[in-house]
């Protein structure tokens, strides 16, 4: 995975990091995810379609993943001004491993669940007993 055999993999500098970090937004990849299925959208028609995100945090995770080169925005010379948002090859390439995780997701979540209550349970009886 590392093009330096030589270096230990998900070093500081690892490339791997940089896909796990670019991502690591909460609706970053919803927003993805989203330009990915429906094609270049509008804000507000993007923001309807995701549900729960107000338009500042849209804002703020289209801004992220334009920076990242993840996402163009498009401009058009039109009255009323008129911009919408779409996936670049990069973007585009990230689908494939998100539909991995996303499966990965439905095959272990129950057990991801499960030992986040079990870990919970752990945290307060210790409380509880002073342990």
């Amino acid at each position: 995975m590392d093009e330096f055999p030589d270096r230990p993999a998900y070093t500081s500098d690892c490339r791997a990091r940089l896909a796990f970090e670019v991502l690591a937004n909460r609706w970053d990849s919803v927003v993805v995810y989203t330009l990915g299925e429906t094609g270049p959208m509008r804000p507000r028609r993007l923001r309807a379609r995701i549900g729960g995100i107000s338009p500042k945090v849209l804002n703020e995770a289209l801004r992220r993943l334009e920076h990242n080169g993840l996402v163009e925005r498009r401009a058009y010379a039109e009255a009323p001004p008129r911009v919408d948002y779409a996936l670049t090859e990069a973007g585009t390439a990230l689908l494939a491993p998100m539909r991995a995780m996303g499966m990965w997701a439905v095959r272990h979540g129950d057990a991801v669940l499960d030992a986040q209550d079990r870990h919970t349970a752990r945290g307060r009886e210790r409380r509880l007993t002073g342990a």
